[in-house]
This record gives structure tokens, C-alpha cells and sequence, in this order.
């Protein structure tokens, strides 16, 4: 039965890290995002979140999200992310619908990956960050 099961590889969906000033607090926060550069809208998205570090034997609580829809050529802030966890690999594994077929996708942001060397303008946000494709 699981061998009839076919998930398309995902392509135009990426996670992106982005440092952004937050007015409220007068700080910069670092914020990850789900970016839909498709031409269709991505449907019923459930984002799960955790960050580890194997040697360490260190782990994070295992995070949930979920967007009813994200419109296409759009892009939606999933949640807020500490900068004490750049030091761990961060995976996002996102699963959504476009029609009626499921795709999967894991993007991972490998330990010590994020940081302020590596921030590169994002076309889609008009701000700076790191994309995990």
C-alpha cells in the first residue's frame, strides 16, 4: 500500500530565515518564513519544527503550524526563532496540498548556518535572510 503512495518532489516552496527590526520591541528578531513561489496556492500547510545537535545529545520541543491556505506567489511568517538555537541543525518538515495531490519537504538549516555573514537579499520578502531550498 505505502508503495502506492506518490509524493511529487516539491519545487518554487522554500523556509527562509530573516532578521527584520521589530518596531514594537526596538530589536531585531529573527523570523521564519514559508515562501510559495508557485503559481498555485498551497493548501492546509502543517509546518513541524525542532532543532538537535547529535553530539550534544541536545534537542528542542518539537514545534506545530499550521496555514489554512498561502496564496500563490506569496509567503506567510511561521514563527519567531531564538538566536540560541543557530548553534543547532533547525529542520522545518512542511507537508501541504496543491489540488487534490500532497507534497512533502523537509528544509534544514544546518548548525551555526545562521548568521549575520551568510544574509543574503531575499527577491520574494524584499529583506535579507538565508533560504533553505
Amino acid at each position: 500500500m505505502k508503495k502506492d503512495i506518490v509524493i511529487p518532489e516539491v519545487e518554487n516552496v522554500f523556509m527562509a530565515v530573516v532578521k527584520e527590526y521589530n518596531n514594537e520591541f526596538q530589536c531585531d528578531d529573527w523570523n521564519i518564513y514559508l515562501i510559495n513561489d508557485k503559481d498555485e496556492d498551497l493548501e492546509m500547510a502543517i509546518i513541524v519544527s525542532k532543532g538537535y545537535d547529535e553530539d550534544k545529545f541536545i534537542e528542542t520541543s518539537v514545534m506545530r503550524k499550521t496555514l489554512q491556505k498561502l496564496p500563490a506567489k506569496s509567503f506567510a511568517k511561521v514563527e519567531l526563532i531564538q538566536p540560541d538555537l543557530f548553534k543547532l541543525t533547525n529542520f522545518f518538515n512542511t507537508t501541504f496540498f496543491v489540488g487534490n495531490t500532497m507534497y512533502e519537504k523537509k528544509f534544514v538549516f544546518e548548525k551555526n548556518t545562521i548568521k549575520e555573514g551568510a544574509l543574503r537579499v531575499i527577491k520574494q520578502l524584499g529583506k535579507e535572510g538565508i533560504v533553505s531550498k
